[in-house]
């Protein structure tokens, strides 16, 4: 959720009452809201950080067919268009939202001017329709009518848009925490029904004498872990937040760690089947990235638009089916270290076991325009804790970099364990050409 309190009308379900008077008087006309401009930089430069790699490993690193390497220019072009229609539209929508008083202030700038100034809500809603537009037109060029991937990448659109809508009615109604997670469970259902790939996991060497097999298979219980997965993504991305930026930050840094993984995996493997499960969540993730990132211009510190819990639903349940139907879901929860961190400190809060405020929010110094950390549980308070005093912006900057380290670390680690697993590969099959040979 956002940095944000809601306007007392808004809080109490109904516009505030009005003398007989007043509501008699002419209506004075309204006055259109004007956006301060995107900060383009900011996008610009995320965009070159993070399709750069992906860009160089999918067109010079890695020998791709001739093929993959057109439908990701196709994927590229569209999501392209994508990022500038949302820069478009995201404007139009909020002059719509500011409209029906769908809008809050910015907690965080309390005690300053930026701090009474209405910004829009549920931004999020234009990102997730552009995306969903994208994706379902990237059908014409790539799949046919009788593609065995057809199924499951319209199941994953269907959970996408369901979690698009029952995101939009949280920040409409402003539903309770226990509906919230529920949410996420119903929009995963087109995805669990659709799902068709394996249910079973690789137990790793050291400990598999122990479990007596080495492959385990889970049937109806790898579902349960996938549909508690699309629930948690979903829910973490939401309450890690309340600084400007740093909701679509995060998504941002997993999609590009989601891109940048999926080819590593299609240039490393050998089976066709896995080659097509990344390059199916390629053409999932790279729209949503590009379009993610026209939000962000909006929402960088100062931010304004607020995405709302239609944006973090989306993203999360975005993420998720990239993940599952990928045939990734354990490498996507490890994008998600940070995210399971700031879950596991927020427990004792979230399941009240100790007090919980409605916002999980450090205290701002007007004087200063410093955040200082608050007893709260989690990693934007943690992070105040441990470093001591410091802007929104710079905070959001440090939360944004240790999502990024966490990433680049284990990409890096697969890349080493793939080396090694070559080397070993190599060397077993020298030594026993020299058996052979009988030297």
């Amino acid at each position: 959720m956002a940095a944000r309190r809601r306007p007392a009308a808004a809080a109490a379900g109904g516009a505030p009452s009005q003398p007989p008077a007043a509501a008699a008087a002419p209506a004075e006309p309204t006055k259109e809201l004007v956006l301060r401009p995107p900060n383009l930089g900011v996008a610009a430069v995320a965009m070159v950080a993070f399709l750069a790699p992906f860009s160089y490993l999918a067109f010079v690193h890695y020998p791709l067919g001739a093929d993959l390497r057109l439908s990701i220019l196709i994927c590229g072009a569209m999501s392209l268009v994508g990022f500038f229609v949302a820069l478009r539209l995201i404007p139009v929508a909020a002059r719509y939202h500011l409209r029906r008083r769908m809008f809050g202030y910015d907690i965080n700038k309390r005690g300053w001017p930026l701090g009474e100034i209405q910004v829009p809500e549920a931004l999020g809603l234009v990102v997730g329709i552009v995306y969903l537009v994208i994706a379902i037109l990237f059908q014409h060029f790539n799949y046919a009518a009788d593609s065995m991937w057809l199924v499951e990448y319209n199941a994953a659109l269907a959970s996408v848009c369901f979690m698009i809508l029952l995101g939009f009615v949280d920040d409409v109604l402003d539903v309770p925490w226990r509906v919230k997670l529920l949410l996420p469970t119903i929009a995963a259902l087109p995805l669990l029904m659709a799902y068709a790939g394996g249910t079973s996991i690789i137990i790793p060497k050291p400990i598999a004498p122990y479990v007596g097999v080495a492959v385990l298979e889970l049937g109806s219980l790898y579902k349960l872990f996938m549909l508690l997965l699309a629930v948690f993504c979903t829910n973490s991305i939401n309450i890690h937040a309340g600084l400007n930026g740093l909701e679509v930050g995060q998504t941002v840094v997993i999609a590009a760690a989601v891109l940048i993984h999926n080819v590593m995996r299609i240039g490393s493997s050998k089976d066709i089947e896995t080659q097509q499960a990344h390059e199916f969540s390629i053409y999932l993730v790279l729209p949503f990235l590009t379009t993610s990132l026209a939000l962000l211009a909006f929402n960088w510190y100062p931010s304004s638009v607020f995405v709302g819990d239609t944006y973090t639903y989306f993203a999360g349940m975005a993420l998720a089916v990239v993940g599952i139907l990928g045939h990734f879901s354990e490498t996507l929860l490890l994008f998600f270290l940070p995210q399971v961190l700031n879950f596991l400190c927020s427990v004792p809060q979230l399941f009240h076991f100790v007090p919980c405020p409605r916002h999980r929010l450090p205290r701002f110094d007007p004087q200063t325009g410093l955040l200082t950390g608050t007893k709260d549980g989690n990693l934007v308070n943690i992070f105040l804790r441990l470093f001591g005093r410091c802007s929104e912006k710079a905070l959001c900057i440090r939360l944004l970099i240790f999502q990024g380290s966490v990433v680049r670390i284990l990409l890096l680690a697969k890349i080493h364990a793939y080396r090694m697993v070559q080397m070993i590969t190599g060397w077993r099959f020298f030594i026993r050409s020299l058996v052979q040979l009988g030297i």
